[in-house]
């Protein structure tokens, strides 16, 4: 299994790839809100880069669709939708679900301590989190990540882990909104503890069902959200 908590604290190790966090981090926190323009001209000077080089960064951010490429228009920060966060959701709970159950059929000694410790880590990150320390919030997005890959790591398809990943990229925009807005109350702290018990406990179908609300969960929190949040694109606070 990837440690990606600690992937996320690694220094980049070229430019391209330093500014691609920082555009990437910038869009997820909503600093880039979506459909602006991202013009290279004023963004190179921003981001202390060169032209090449902070193009080289979007066209990266273009395979991850959180931008998108105008042809000889430039780029733009994806727009987000309630529609397309229901595609990703509804898809991601089938392709998580099944690889948790493959997890918990097949996951050994190994396996269980792994998921152990991302739990733990989870765990740590969330105390700082719900005591309002600073600079916790991409701490606490990476363990979370970290917890939901080693739940799955032992499903031997990597085709699926390869699809869950890219879904939970894809909704990572979506669940800043959702945490930090707190539009409906929550205790993820409780929910991560009861996937995690379900399946350390081997018990598949209950595991998988506290799993799938879970998921389903946020996207109840982002449908409630004001109506015109969407079409204005307004940036989560």
């Amino acid at each position: 299994m990837n440690d990606t908590a600690t992937a996320e604290r690694a220094e980049p190790k070229t430019l391209v790839e330093a500014a691609y966090h920082r555009l990437r981090r910038d869009i997820i926190e909503g600093v880039r809100p979506p459909g602006e323009k991202l013009r290279v001209e004023h963004l190179k000077d921003e981001y202390d880069v060169g032209a090449g080089t902070l193009r080289e960064a979007l066209l990266l951010l273009v395979t991850d669709a959180l931008v998108v490429a105008q042809g000889q228009r430039g780029f733009r920060v994806a727009p987000i939708s309630l529609e397309d966060f229901e595609d990703i959701t509804r898809t991601r709970v089938l392709l998580e679900t099944d690889a948790l159950r493959q997890s918990i059929e097949r996951g050994d000694d190994v396996w269980e301590a792994g998921l152990v410790a991302a739990f733990h880590r989870l765990t740590r990150a969330e105390q700082r989190l719900a005591e309002h320390e600073v600079d916790t919030q991409e701490e606490w997005e990476a363990r979370n990540r970290a917890f939901h890959e080693a739940l799955i790591a032992a499903c031997p398809s990597r085709w699926i882990r390869h699809f869950q990943n890219i879904l939970y990229q894809q909704s990572e925009r979506y669940r800043r909104i959702a945490l930090f807005r707190q539009t409906i109350p929550r205790d993820i702290h409780a929910e991560h503890q009861a996937i995690f018990e379900a399946t350390l406990a081997r018990d598949a179908d209950r595991a998988c069902a506290i799993l799938a609300e879970h998921i389903l969960r946020t996207l109840d929190a982002v449908r409630r959200m004001p109506e015109d949040f969407f079409s204005n694109g307004k940036r989560p606070a």
